[in-house]
């Protein structure tokens, strides 16, 4: 299948613009965090659903200090499932802010309530601490999710690409704590950093995320171990890990994302573990298709698939 229209025409655009070399080809973090927010508040303005009430500012407390988050509500009476959403950029970039507009409309679609969770970020802060701040966080509303306006049988965990990591991660580890999750969302997740699949060469520079972007965010999220040895890490590469007894999944993808194969055989071996597996694949999309919403229709139609699977799941 050809590339989504307008998706093509928003590539053309940056190449024509000099900024197709990738957010990190300059090793600018601070310049590639301000042009992400730029990027995603500019699409986020394009769309803006009704019936979300503005969030809540708050601060999780963890022993690292405490995780500044928002929590964002649908407007009208609970209790509602409530999903605790990590936010994606590499494990470098973006941040609950920047996110505001993609973590609104996933409220619209779910009439639920959503921590959008602003985790310590590399390479200040390197592995495992977004992982630990995403283990916190959940933990946290899963012993206020009453207060919350949420329901306790109906606590989720999502996130998009280095957020898709976090939430699967999160998700084993609740299940091996005896505290499994109703339903967790991986949208083109990174799950197997350690694996050079086909689609990082086929998918890796054009595409808005490129080969050379995971080279960087891998080399920041790892620190100063070893990167081959830090990934190996079943809380970095959670695809290495026990799959078993997890919480049903809806994994959605892209054809022309370099983490296309990453996702797909992530989707094909929770299924193979029995878990049971809602896998979207959106062949003309290419990676952060979630914020392209409000400029590409497949990029909605992908965005309200994945959240009618998990709102399914969550009923």
């Amino acid at each position: 299948m050809p590339l989504d229209p307008p998706i093509a025409a928003l590539l053309d655009q940056m190449q024509a613009n000099g900024a197709d070399g990738g957010l990190m080809a300059g090793g600018d973090v601070a310049g590639a965090r301000a042009l992400m927010a730029q990027m995603l508040g500019g699409l986020a303005f394009a769309e803006l659903p009704t019936g979300v009430l503005d969030p809540e500012q708050i601060e999780i407390p963890s022993d690292a200090g405490p995780i500044p988050a928002r929590v964002y509500r649908p407007d009208g009476d609970g209790p509602r499932a409530t999903l605790v959403f990590l936010h994606g950029g590499g494990f470098a970039l973006g941040d609950a802010a920047s996110y505001d507009g993609q973590v609104r409309a996933i409220v619209a679609a779910l009439d639920a309530v959503v921590v959008s969770v602003d985790y310590r970020l590399a390479p200040e802060h390197p592995f495992p601490a977004a992982v630990d701040d995403a283990l916190a966080a959940t933990a946290w509303a899963g012993e206020h999710v009453a207060e919350l306006g949420g329901r306790a049988d109906r606590l989720a965990v999502g996130g998009d690409s280095a957020g898709g990591n976090l939430a699967a991660v999160v998700a084993q580890a609740r299940r091996d704590a005896g505290l499994p999750l109703a339903a967790q969302l991986l949208i083109y997740p990174v799950t197997d950093p350690a694996t050079r699949y086909p689609s990082h060469e086929e998918n890796g520079k054009g595409y808005f995320l490129t080969a050379a972007d995971m080279t960087w965010f891998e080399q920041a999220y790892a620190g100063d171990q070893d990167i081959a040895a830090g990934l190996a890490d079943v809380r970095a590469s959670p695809a290495s890990g026990n799959l078993e007894g997890l919480a049903p999944a809806v994994v959605a993808t892209a054809g022309f994302d370099p983490l296309r194969d990453d996702g797909d055989a992530y989707a094909a071996a929770l299924a193979a573990a029995g878990v049971t597996v809602r896998h979207l694949q959106n062949p003309s999309l290419i990676h952060g298709w979630l914020a392209m919403a409000p400029l590409s229709p497949a990029s909605r139609e992908a965005r309200d698939a994945a959240l009618g699977a998990l709102k399914d799941l969550l009923a």
